[in-house]
């Protein structure tokens, strides 16, 4: 878990109960999603396996330990899941290059959250050598605090990342907006008590009690954010 500023949670607005705002990186912020399907077609092609397309809703948008695990079983192919995490990585670092492609409103949100001191955390379920490349697109001036996937007990759908986030913020989980893209994510934010909005990248999202439903990014800004949390 690295902090990039003082993580330190400071008023948002008068009367606001909005105390952090935490965002998951991969197909919330980052048009990566496809890149890591890509990345395992290619790997298993050069292991002599074939990745049946059905599979990549199953992989997309979880922890490593997940997706390549069950591309494992389900493959049979004769490697351990410490070599393909380090095939996996690898693959990924060498497709992504050095600029990314962001989701549509995501600079314009970043930018408006820094403009206006909110606190905020990148929370992914990928490696931190994947996440301290990934920032440089982001702009690392925008977070307050970032947790890596191989940086807690357990990663998403656990609680553990976003309860580590909002710790390290020294925020009220129930005080945070988490924006994030799969049920994978959306699981581990609402295990942890923090009100949810999502933007569905491959697989639609049902809205719920504390979980709102948005098709973009471009839908999100502050005033929205701050509307969604209501003081006890």
């Amino acid at each position: 878990m690295t902090s990039t500023v003082p993580a330190l949670v400071t008023p948002t607005a008068e009367g606001s109960a909005l105390q952090a705002v935490l965002l998951d990186m991969d197909g919330t912020l980052v048009d990566t999603e496809g890149f890591w399907w890509d990345v395992e077609v290619e790997i298993f092609r050069g292991l002599g396996h074939t990745l049946d397309e059905s599979w990549r809703h199953v992989v997309v948008g979880g922890p490593m330990t997940r997706s390549a695990g069950f591309l494992i079983e389900a493959t049979g192919v004769d490697i351990t899941f410490a070599e393909l995490s380090v095939l996996l990585n690898e693959g990924f670092e060498n497709r992504i290059g050095h600029t990314l492609p962001l989701m549509p409103g995501a600079a314009r949100l970043l930018a408006e959250l820094s403009a206006h001191g909110v606190p905020t955390a990148l929370v992914s379920a990928s490696h931190r050598r994947i996440i301290d490349r990934v920032i440089a697109s982001l702009g690392a001036r925008h977070f307050a605090l970032t947790v890596a996937g191989d940086e807690v007990p357990r990663t998403k759908p656990h609680p553990d990342p976003y309860l580590a986030a909002a710790a390290g913020l020294g925020a009220d989980p129930a005080r945070c907006a988490v924006i994030e893209d799969t049920a994978t994510g959306v699981a581990s934010a609402e295990a942890a008590g923090c009100h949810v909005v999502a933007v569905p990248s491959l697989a639609p999202i049902d809205p719920a009690a504390r979980r709102t439903v948005v098709r973009s990014l471009e839908q999100v800004d502050l005033p929205f954010l701050r509307g969604l949390i209501t003081a006890p």
